[in-house]
Parts: C-alpha cells; sequence; structure tokens
C-alpha cells in the first residue's frame, strides 16, 4: 500500500508498515501549527477582506481541516485579531529600531520614515490588515491598530520632547503628523506602482519631514 507523507497532521493517511501494523502519524508541534495558520489567513484576508473570505478558505489554503483549525482560533474573528496583533507589533519593532539605530537625529527621520516604506512594500501584503482594513468600525480592531500608531508616535515624541523640550503634547503632535505623512506617501507610492525609486520617495519624504522637525533648536 503507498503512503502519504504527513505535512499537516490531519490530511494524510496513516503510515502502514509492511507488517501490517499501523502507527500514529506524527503531529506538527503547536506553534508551527499556530504560523502555519496565520500564514494562510494572512494570505486569505489580504485577498478577500474580512468580510469575504470564510474559514473554509483558510482551512484549505492551510491544508488542513476545519477542526484542526477551530483547535487553534474559535472563530474567524479570533484568527483576524491575532493575525492584526502580529503585524502592527511588527510594525512598532521596526520604527523602534530605526530610531535605536542612530544618535543623528536627521537620520532618524531618515530611518523612521524608511521602516513605514519597507512595511508597506512587503510582498506579503500585510499592511493592508493594519492600514485598509474593512474592520475599521469594529472595536477591537480599531484598538489594535490604534495602539499601535499610538505606540509609534511615542516613541518618537520621546526622541523630539529631549531634544527640544517642547511640551509633551506638541511632541507627540509632532510624532504623530511624521508617522501619517510615512504611512500616507507609503501606501500612495506603492499604488502608483512604485512611480519614484524607493530609495528616492524615502529621501524625498525624510527631506520634507527634517525640514520641518529641524526648525525647533535643540534644548541644551
Amino acid at each position: 500500500m503507498s503512503t502519504e507523507p504527513l505535512t499537516n497532521g490531519v490530511s494524510a493517511r496513516t503510515a502502514t508498515p509492511e507488517n501490517g501494523e499501523r502507527t500514529a502519524p506524527a503531529r506538527m508541534p503547536r506553534p508551527a501549527r499556530r504560523a502555519q495558520l496565520l500564514q494562510a489567513a494572512r494570505e486569505v484576508f489580504v485577498a478577500q477582506g474580512y468580510h469575504a473570505a470564510a474559514m473554509d478558505d483558510i482551512a484549505e489554503r492551510a491544508g488542513v481541516s476545519k477542526p484542526v483549525l477551530y483547535q487553534h482560533f474559535p472563530g474567524k474573528m479570533e484568527l483576524y485579531l491575532a493575525l492584526l496583533e502580529t503585524h502592527t507589533n511588527q510594525l512598532v519593532q521596526q520604527v523602534k529600531r530605526a530610531l535605536d539605530s542612530t544618535t543623528d537625529n536627521k537620520l532618524r527621520v531618515h530611518q523612521a520614515v524608511e521602516a513605514y516604506y519597507e512595511f508597506v512594500d512587503n510582498e506579503d501584503g500585510s499592511f493592508r490588515l493594519v492600514f485598509e482594513t474593512d474592520l475599521g468600525n469594529d472595536p477591537a480592531v480599531r484598538e489594535l491598530v490604534d495602539r499601535g500608531n499610538r505606540v509609534c508616535a511615542e516613541a518618537i515624541a520621546d526622541t523630539i520632547a529631549a531634544d527640544t523640550g517642547l511640551p509633551r503634547e506638541h511632541a507627540e503632535l509632532l510624532a504623530t503628523g511624521l508617522i501619517g505623512a510615512a504611512q500616507v506617501s507609503a501606501r500612495s507610492w506603492l499604488a502608483t506602482d512604485r512611480a519614484v525609486p524607493k530609495a528616492e520617495a524615502i529621501e524625498l519624504m525624510a527631506a520634507v519631514s527634517w525640514r520641518g522637525i529641524s526648525g525647533f533648536p535643540r534644548h541644551p
């Protein structure tokens, strides 16, 4: 009897050795299975949006049965929120790494803008879940997106406040303007099929942002 290699723990037939005894199939470790399901869900949600996507589609994309999918995520919303949290955290970490990479503030602005362009330019399209979700009015989704934006803005505001001595509220408003310009311009750049080379687009937006922020004198 022919056997199939077990790749997902549910769809392959149980291996049968020559002596006729049936052996239990090896199962994918839970963290690996979760990562596999999240990847499949991301592909489906990016392609179809939340409302058009179905758990059947995600299970099929992952190559598992629906019961296996439900073992990890009780419903479509829980799966979407887990995915959204993953990618908002990814953006936050990219922005924080950009700020920590140098003490030169002009370069920091450049690196922060670049972080948004790199996030948007990722071929997996995950930025659409964060910036273009069709669940923008859902409280849980809105909270995750707002939290990601807030943490990014606070990290940038920390640097602005420390260097300029501006009141915290002023620093946070400047930081919000910086990330808003970076995010919107990056999405516009992508929508125009990258008409401007990415390095040039980043340099343009970084120059505009730095010209404004550098107008505030450094705090002694």
